[in-house]
């Protein structure tokens, strides 16, 4: 039977499961720690123990808060021996239907070989499950002596960063030895120049310093990065800069030619 849930039904209707299955909806099903607080960061305090950060984090639709730091102990390991910890974050529905969650050291199974992770409970409480493991961290043990924690999970980002990686601007770019434009296009932080133009002369470069500079807002991350790849009857090449500079390699050679080049950026995102 159908249930308006977000709506005054003049009694207590909305319920946990009911907010589980509208968050897994909309964030999906796998496990994500959320871009706020200390994305539950890992601190190796001692050889057995450990402090997890503040974080929150949705597990099956289940939103998990970590308000204060946690510590957790750490089962000491054996000489000549090696071990794979898991640190999970553990879903369980007791009695009465009641459900709570908490940070759970898992011991792994001690080895002279490669060690593996120990089991997990995998069951979806969406499916029924009564006992979940979201890992979070891989504890390597080599001896006695804790190796560098490993991150086992997904950091989801706001939508805000998903609209910025939608996001579109474009403007036009005065290419070197000719007085035509071609179009510089971003979407997000990826960059597209493309077009065709006519050279008015001819120069042989060997990364010879342009005048023309990249606008900000498209510069590329790294140095000497090719941004426009010019074809047909010539071989001419346009290196950026994260500064703007751009450096020529080749001969216009005074032809007509199409023009393509690809690369991330890190400027921010031009007005509108």
């Amino acid at each position: 039977m159908v249930e308006l849930v977000t709506g005054h039904a003049n009694k207590a209707h909305a319920t946990a499961e009911q907010a589980a299955g509208l968050n897994a909806g909309i964030l999906g099903l796998d496990d994500y720690v959320l871009d706020v607080h200390d994305k539950f960061k890992i601190t190796v305090v001692s050889a057995n123990k450990v402090t997890i950060g503040t974080g929150e984090l949705v597990m099956q639709g289940r939103h998990v808060s970590q308000g204060t730091p946690e510590d957790l102990i750490v089962t000491n390991g054996s000489q000549g021996q090696k071990r794979n910890d898991l640190i999970v974050c553990r879903y369980a529905k007791g009695s009465q239907n009641i459900e709570s969650a908490k940070l759970v050291v898992v011991r792994g199974t001690p080895t002279t070989g490669t060690p593996t992770d120990p089991a997990l409970n995998t069951t979806s409480p969406l499916d029924g499950g009564t006992t979940y493991d979201m890992p979070l961290y891989r504890i390597p043990l080599d001896g006695i002596t804790i190796g560098t924690p490993v991150a086992l999970f997904n950091v989801l980002k706001p939508m805000s960063d998903v609209w910025d990686s939608l996001t579109q601007r474009s403007t036009t770019w005065r290419v070197p030895y000719s007085s035509d434009s071609i179009l510089l296009t971003r979407i997000g932080d990826i960059c597209f120049m493309g077009g065709n133009v006519k050279f008015n002369n001819s120069g042989q470069n060997n990364y010879t310093k342009a005048q023309e500079k990249l606008p900000e807002g498209y510069r590329p991350v790294t140095a000497n990065t090719p941004v426009a790849v010019f074809g047909g009857e010539t071989t001419f090449i346009c290196y950026g800069g994260a500064n703007g500079t751009v450096t020529m390699l080749g001969n216009p050679n005074s032809a007509y030619a199409g023009c393509t080049g690809v690369w991330r950026t890190a400027d921010p995102m031009p007005a509108a």
